[in-house]
């Protein structure tokens, strides 16, 4: 769904951050594939090895294109840069942010009315059933400032 409204507010993944992270991941698939190949273990370990450096490496390829992405605040609810809806303002029940909510680093956990299909972009947002996560490798300060205007369009909608 293509969103037409200027976007509230945006965030957008920090550059540092960013390559760390896919930085981190590809290190691990590397050094997973070299242990693998240099000093070979029994075949079943081998292959478990191999299996697991390939897997952190396209989980590096997937973060790093996540990252190139930046979501919107809408009057309509949350998007990411390609358009696809992340979450409907009338669909979202509340915002946990605090200090010991289970949400992701720098961000925010949705909960919502009715659950959504699942959704994972490494490091930017993900979404199980009625929980949407946004943050990661995102900024404290625009997610912050996104989660207080997403928390006063919910407090207002509920007011209602």
């Amino acid at each position: 769904m293509q969103t037409a409204k200027s976007p509230m507010a945006s965030v957008t993944a920090s550059v540092p951050r960013r390559w760390l992270g896919i930085g981190m991941l590809a290190f691990l698939g590397g050094m997973l594939l070299y242990i693998a190949f240099a000093t070979p273990p029994q075949l079943m370990w081998q292959g478990f090895l191999v299996a697991l450096g390939l897997a952190a490496l396209w989980l590096a390829e997937k973060m790093r294109r996540a990252t190139e992405l930046t979501i919107h605040l809408t009057e309509d609810g949350l998007f990411d840069s390609t358009g696809a809806c992340i979450a409907e303002i009338g669909a979202i029940k509340r915002v946990e942010r605090g200090t010991f909510a289970m949400k992701p680093s720098n961000g925010f956990m949705l909960r919502l009315d009715t659950p959504g299909h699942r959704a994972w972009n490494p490091g930017i947002w993900w979404r199980m059933g009625k929980r949407v996560g946004i943050g990661g490798v995102m900024p404290g300060a625009q997610t912050k400032i996104m989660a207080d205007m997403l928390d006063a369009m919910v407090a207002d909608r509920q007011a209602r």
